[in-house]
């Protein structure tokens, strides 16, 4: 259901075509995952599990979501939908599931908008030394909410703005990571390094060097780290050769990703040495914060700034899955009418946009009142949305091309077994997220709900209610319930007909 460059007279208006390109496509995609922000968050974590072998751990990490980003590009070169895994898993497998994929994709906006608006507050007043300011809880989150309602606004304002927005904040971003990582290894090499440096080797890529444990959880914290990419092909509807542009921006993305991580992993794990960053795991971002100022000195605030800047982007991006796919659910009439509403100046889903970071304000402030501990713990369910919506991907894939896999070895590998593989690696994972979200210890305020972790009562939470509201719209209204699953079409799995 693509989006038309103008609406006819009397109809109301469409998402803007063709407003952005390909490579603005694979700059949001890049920006949903906020890089810096991501490295800053795990690499601590990362390093005390797996020690040198970090960068093998993070590339493992990469290969599901490679897998996953294969089932996006197929599916959305024969369903141009903004809905994406909502609007694919209902044409594959039918409505309950489609909806609950699209159920998952708007909570993990409203989870984490708050906590990237946050970070990207704290470390832009570190950047230029407001420290005190960062303590205070009204000052900061009074920052926080004001960013949060900026960002949406450049969202609903155009998606050209946002496109301009976000390749501002990825240069800059990608100059700041590549200068700590230049003058972090010259330091190694030079032996002027703070901490016990140890020169990298190839032998650091292997993910299985630290043990099976290890790559374990590294792997459940790569979910986090790979997580958002997608957000490039959630404006297929507004992305120039939307059958084929959207989907390779999210290809490529995850690999640009890869060497990001991996080249940043090299020259933190050394220059501070697995022993450091294994003892203060628990610090996450702030460690990043430590280490900009032994490597850079009095220029420490570029590495901060970078994280700022890597966060903001997120925010902005962040909002998009959400938005677009509450847009796709209420055309289909899985939600009420009102958020399909598209503004006639802006051409931007205004209503949904407007919602998600309404809901997403009140949660952060909400939680905030808890304690900080039970941010951080609605973060960590995140991997159980992230990894069920992306299993679920990957699986309606398989199916929807059900007809065409064995045509050629090329369908079997690309389209069905790799995205199957893919699924059942992350369904694996959340298996395995559930097991150890299930332990109080594990939660970042190490306190018990209901005798569960948090994390997990969270994510549990979040999934009954999920369920219920499914059921009171199916009740109030079953039309789009009223849909059966489909395959693809022959001629534009082919590319013979246009959608």
């Amino acid at each position: 259901m693509a989006a038309e460059d103008s609406a006819p007279e009397g109809r109301p208006p469409g998402l803007k075509a063709n407003a952005i390109g390909f490579v603005d496509a694979l700059v949001i995609g890049l920006n949903s995952t906020s890089p810096a922000y991501s490295l800053a968050a795990v690499i601590g974590p990362i390093v005390a599990l797996a020690g040198i072998y970090a960068p093998g751990v993070m590339f493992a990490s990469f290969v599901p979501m490679l897998l996953i980003a294969s089932a996006f590009y197929y599916l959305n070169k024969v369903d141009q939908d903004c809905g994406t895994t909502f609007s694919w898993v209902t044409r594959a497998m039918g409505p309950w599931a489609g909806w609950l994929g699209g159920w998952a994709i708007a909570m993990t906006g409203v989870l984490v908008v708050g906590s990237l608006a946050d970070v990207a507050v704290s470390f832009a007043l570190l950047s230029v030394g407001l420290d005190s300011w960062v303590d205070n809880a009204f000052v900061r989150q009074s920052l926080t909410v004001l960013l949060i309602l900026v960002m949406t606004a450049v969202c609903v304002i155009g998606t050209e703005l946002s496109a301009h927005v976000q390749n501002v904040l990825i240069l800059a971003q990608v100059a700041f990571l590549l200068i700590f990582v230049g003058v972090a290894l010259y330091k190694v090499y030079d032996g002027s390094s703070a901490y016990d440096s140890v020169e990298p080797a190839l032998s650091w890529l292997n993910p299985f060097g630290a043990g099976g444990a290890a790559l374990t959880g590294g792997l459940l914290l790569g979910v986090f780290i790979y997580w958002g990419w997608e957000s490039a092909v959630n404006l297929t509807e507004e992305v120039k050769d939307s059958a084929t542009a959207p989907g390779k921006a999210g290809l490529w993305s995850t690999v640009i990703l890869l060497v990001t991580y991996v080249s940043v992993g090299f020259a933190v794990v050394a220059y501070a040495g697995p022993a450091f960053l294994a003892e203060n795991a628990g610090e996450e971002e702030f460690i990043f914060a430590q280490l900009a100022t032994d490597v850079l000195g009095g220029w420490d605030w570029v590495l901060l700034l970078a994280v700022s800047t890597s966060a903001i982007a997120s925010t902005q991006t962040t909002i998009i899955p959400a938005s677009r796919t509450a847009l796709s659910m209420a055309r289909r009439r899985a939600l009420p009418s009102h958020y399909a509403h598209i503004s006639p100046r802006f051409r931007t889903p205004d209503v949904s946009t407007w919602w998600v970071a309404g809901i997403a304000i009140a949660w952060y402030l909400v939680v905030n009142q808890i304690s900080t501990n039970a941010l951080f713990d609605s973060l960590t369910a995140l991997s159980l949305l992230i990894a069920f919506y992306y299993a679920l991907t990957g699986i309606a894939c398989a199916v929807y091309y059900r007809r065409h896999l064995f045509e050629s070895v090329h369908n079997f590998l690309l389209i069905g077994l790799g995205p199957l593989v893919g699924a059942g690696l992350l369904t694996w994972l959340l298996v395995r997220s559930v097991s150890d979200m299930s332990d109080p210890a594990n939660s970042y305020s190490g306190t018990s709900w209901f005798g569960l972790g948090p994390p997990l009562v969270i994510g549990i939470g979040i999934a009954l209610t999920g369920v219920l509201v499914m059921i009171v719209w199916r009740l109030r209204s079953p039309v789009f319930w009223e849909e059966r699953p489909g395959v693809a079409d022959p001629d534009l799995v082919h590319g013979t007909k246009e959608r």
